[in-house]
């Protein structure tokens, strides 16, 4: 066979096969959670999938993008809170493409502008509360800065499900101030506590004192009790000194009632 032949047949069977790859490059196959956005010419076309597409090699350009959660770290960002405490906090956010469309055409990377944008938020919100409200009102800033990035990640076709502040670490020196804070705090807690029950007892007490005070009887038992029980506690010989006031008034009363008798 002449060499031309030959040379004929190989460049027709190079083009089938070109051909052949050409046409089977143009199928794409899409995952339920994958959609493709198609560029025609350079132009935006329409988003395609899930499941079996077409892509015109050449004229057509495919970008492929994930639907699902997706989970980020924030790195340790540091923070000076309004009461000018410098900590190192980190979080975590999660977001999902919800518009193909947007997250291609409107930013150069979704992915790292929403990593940027959430350490920004982080650090700016943050910065307006106090340290006490950091470690207290943790639900409170999660929801601030979620509602922050949502916003703003609208335009890209982001949504921003959840934010969650992790760590917030405070150097040495300040744990020790936090910890004499709250001794203190505990202190004048049970110094309250301690008067409340002082002026409480002060009330009953003199409630008490009127009372024994308009029955001279009453005042003789509550004395011959508190002898019985001081008597039952040592075995020792007491003097106990008897008030004239009881005295008195037994003596009143037997005047009164020898007065009584005669008459």
């Amino acid at each position: 066979m002449p060499p031309i032949l030959n040379n004929i047949e190989i460049f027709s069977t190079s083009i089938i096969f070109l051909f052949i790859a050409i046409l089977l490059s143009a199928f794409r196959i899409l995952r339920e959670y994958e959609r493709g956005v198609v560029f025609l010419l350079g132009r935006f076309y329409k988003v395609k999938g899930p499941g079996f597409i077409i892509v015109i090699p050449l004229i057509q350009q495919m970008v492929k993008v994930d639907l699902r959660t997706v989970v980020m770290d924030v790195p340790s960002q540091d923070v000076i809170s309004r009461d000018n405490v410098s900590v190192k906090v980190n979080a975590v956010i999660y977001f999902r493409v919800i518009d193909p469309q947007k997250a291609i055409i409107n930013v150069e990377d979704f992915l790292q502008a929403t990593s940027q944008l959430a350490q920004t938020t982080l650090r700016s919100v943050l910065g307006q509360h106090e340290l006490d409200e950091m470690l207290a009102n943790r639900d409170m800033l999660n929801t601030d800065i979620q509602t922050i990035l949502d916003e703003r990640t609208d335009g890209w076709g982001i949504k921003v499900s959840n934010v969650e502040i992790k760590h917030v670490d405070l150097n040495e020196s300040m744990i020790r101030a936090i910890a004499q804070q709250a001794e203190a705090e505990r202190t004048r807690r049970a110094k309250v506590i301690h008067a409340l029950g002082e002026l409480e007892a002060s009330g009953k007490l003199t409630e008490a004192a009127s009372k024994l005070s308009e029955q001279p009887n009453a005042i003789m038992l509550r004395y011959l009790q508190t002898l019985t029980e001081i008597a039952g506690e040592k075995n020792s010989t007491i003097l106990f000194p008897l008030p004239m006031e009881l005295i008195n008034g037994l003596l009143e009363k037997n005047i009164k009632g020898k007065n009584t008798e005669n008459h």
